[in-house]
């Protein structure tokens, strides 16, 4: 029985082993972009050879991934209208309706810009403060895109812990905006914004699919270009930054890496698309997984045109308190997760 056991549990183990990285890794796909350098006379052991293969490989792989994830969420956020939203969200009361905001944020695919207009759209449909705010923290953070792209880099325990803390910090800091009463702090025009109801339900699956498709279009016209930056950052630090420079600065000899790398990150614009492929570098270069965590967390949730976007639909006391609440979750989650590579990693 215990070598039956134990034959199931390599099997799941390989199983496990060949998801992580030949399907979201992609790492046959590393492999032939690099025997393709090398037929074109490029050698990838060298500076320049080794950045094209990693520029190529991650532009490749990312937009495969943000391609299919991008049609599959729309297509599942084409039953989500606002006010459908709204009705669904409005049968539950107190922390239960922070808790299913920040999960319906898990399945828009946006960018915390694009993500602004749904939470002036179900703040003028009525719903709780609180609720929205949980909702905005929650959609450009731990998406379900992020999931599978954070899988694909970290692996799945790290992935499904970075998606719980990120909702625990949406639901924690939608409960604390709604305690402290702060209705007085939106701006007077949203509650006379008109909410148009999509009719969810009358929709087809041919209809879906459209919307999907255009989603996945749109998104992938306006991720793209960050994609390419992103990723020609991720290359530079992979190949040209010494190792000792990202250590001293964001590893453990440094107390305030977290800190230093939230305050950073805030003011940058991208979505978990662009951030991935520098996380990515830097964790390979020796920054404390915590560090690259808290930076992505804080690129994809406070970028500056998203916080300029949100001053106009809030008042400044309900913007800074929401933006310290989420650096001060960030950094937390930022030190957690440094503490827990220091003793089980």
């Amino acid at each position: 029985m215990n070598e039956a056991e134990d034959v199931v549990t390599t099997v799941l183990k390989a199983i496990g082993a060949f998801i992580q990285d030949q399907v979201l890794g992609m790492k046959w796909l590393n492999s032939l972009i690099g025997d393709l350098l090398g037929r074109l006379g490029l050698d990838v052991t060298t500076r320049l050879g080794g950045a094209l293969q990693y520029f190529a490989y991650d532009v490749v792989k990312i937009t495969i991934l943000l391609c299919l994830l991008i049609f599959m969420i729309s297509y599942i956020q084409s039953f989500f209208p606002p006010q459908r939203s709204k009705r669904i969200l409005g049968r539950f009361h107190g922390i239960g309706a922070n808790v299913i905001g920040a999960l319906l944020g898990t399945v828009t695919p946006f960018c915390s810009c694009s993500s602004i207009p749904l939470f002036i759209g179900f703040t003028s449909a009525g719903l709780r403060l609180g609720v929205t705010f949980s909702f905005l923290i929650s959609s450009p953070m731990v998406d379900l895109g992020s999931l599978i792209l954070l899988a694909s880099v970290f692996g799945w325990k790290i992935a499904i812990m970075y998606v719980i803390v990120g909702l625990i910090i949406a639901v924690v800091g939608g409960t604390i905006i709604e305690r402290l009463h702060m209705e007085d702090q939106v701006e007077e025009f949203i509650h006379k914004v008109s909410s148009v109801d999509l009719d969810a339900e009358a929709m087809t699956v041919r209809d879906r699919l459209s919307y999907a498709l255009s989603q996945a279009v749109q998104t992938f016209k306006k991720v793209f270009p960050y994609i390419l930056i992103g990723v020609g950052i991720g290359a530079v630090i992979h190949n040209w930054i010494p190792q000792e420079w990202i250590e001293k600065v964001l590893g453990s000899s440094n107390p305030f890496g977290v800190v230093l790398a939230t305050l950073l990150g805030a003011p940058m614009y991208a979505d978990v698309f662009g951030t991935i492929p520098v996380a990515e570098a830097l964790l390979a270069k020796g920054a404390l997984l915590g560090t690259v965590l808290a930076f992505m967390m804080a690129v994809t949730t406070l970028s500056l045109p998203s916080m300029i976007m949100l001053r106009k639909a809030v008042k400044p006391k309900l913007l800074a308190v929401f933006i310290a609440i989420c650096i001060i979750g960030i950094m937390l989650v930022g030190y957690g997760f440094n503490l827990f590579q220091h003793l089980f990693i």
